[in-house]
């Protein structure tokens, strides 16, 4: 089926606050700033480096920068996400210090240090120029977001969020979840389904140890195992996939959410597929995708006894914008 691109990657609202944004994040930073921050776009393959473990990456760092500059760096951040997913990815920034805390209490201290100050921010282009492609970045422990900026075409994709703990298990937040809706709406999908199904759902009683796409530049439809058709489950399960699909793209600006949406809704799920992997229980290993003729969401809690979230949407073809910047080359050489 030929997918509407225009309809997919049009968001003119969201392009403009991501120029405003990006363009007074860059305004704010020192001339030896810029040079850990500022990149090419053309020539650079460093806009697809992405990770979401904590480990050192390209960018500015967020403990490098006052507070005007953080603030402006925030903003940046924020045209990227709808209310709802500024919401999670704050939250899951803040648990760096849970999680640190939790690891001393547990004498199980982590090579890594646990710092809601290591995060990086990068711009790669001119955000001021509309016929010239640019991106903005951000990254650092279980945050992912690479915005992809061509006029007013925008990608959000690859989109990553991941919790640890997903569940806080002491002080005074004890109880409180992050990815609450990731784990729970899937597993009542699983769990609801008739034996038969269910067995056809689930691909492997063990849950692999982590996403299966990791971070790699590209994905292939391939790369997972297909599950339960969309076409077999009976209408209740049907809806409750649609939410939890909703869910995701939604972690997107309302503008991007709904071009994407709109998109795949008039596409229909025929080819859209529901596996998972592991325990059905909660607090045991899970693993599971949804797998759409255009995209792919992936969900792993296997480590940590089971307290560790890794989520990601991927597109096929619309990560890293790869779609708009084709028609961008292929126009520009005509």
């Amino acid at each position: 089926m030929k997918h509407n691109k225009k309809l997919l990657t049009y968001a003119p609202e969201t392009a403009k606050l991501m120029r405003s944004a990006a363009s007074n994040f860059l305004k704010q930073l020192s001339s030896a700033q810029l040079k850990k921050a500022h990149f090419e776009f053309e020539s650079n393959q460093e806009r697809y480096e992405w990770n979401y473990t904590p480990v050192e990456r390209e960018g500015l760092l967020k403990s490098d920068m006052n507070d005007q500059q953080v603030s402006s760096a925030l903003e940046m951040m924020r045209t990227g996400y709808s209310v709802a997913g500024y919401d999670t990815a704050t939250k899951i920034i803040k648990l760096e210090n849970i999680l640190g805390d939790w690891e001393r209490i547990q004498g199980d201290l982590s090579r890594f240090n646990r710092d809601p100050e290591r995060y990086w921010f990068s711009v790669f282009g001119d955000p001021n120029e509309l016929d010239k492609p640019w991106s903005f970045r951000v990254g650092g422990h279980h945050i992912g977001l690479i915005a992809t900026v061509l006029g007013n075409d925008v990608s959000i994709l690859p989109l990553f969020f991941g919790a640890n703990p997903s569940e806080i298990k002491h002080g005074e937040n004890k109880g409180k979840k992050t990815l609450f809706e990731e784990e729970e709406w899937a597993r009542e999908i699983v769990v609801t389904l008739p034996d038969g199904r269910r067995n056809q759902a689930i691909v492997d009683p063990v849950a692999p140890p982590d996403i299966l796409s990791v971070n790699f530049r590209v994905v292939a439809r391939s790369l997972t195992p297909d599950g339960i058709p969309f076409s077999q489950l009976e209408n209740h399960s049907r809806d409750k996939l649609i939410r939890l699909i909703k869910h995701y793209i939604y972690r997107s600006t309302d503008e991007l959410a709904d071009n994407y949406w709109n998109t795949i809704d008039s596409q229909g799920f025929e080819n859209t597929f529901f596996a998972w992997a592991g325990s059905t229980k909660p607090g045991e290993g899970h693993y599971y995708n949804i797998k759409h003729d255009r995209f792919l969401i992936e969900y792993d809690n296997t480590q940590n006894q089971a307290n560790h979230i890794h989520s990601v949407f991927r597109d096929y073809t619309h990560d890293f914008g790869e779609d708009i910047l084709a028609d961008h080359y292929r126009n520009a050489h005509e």
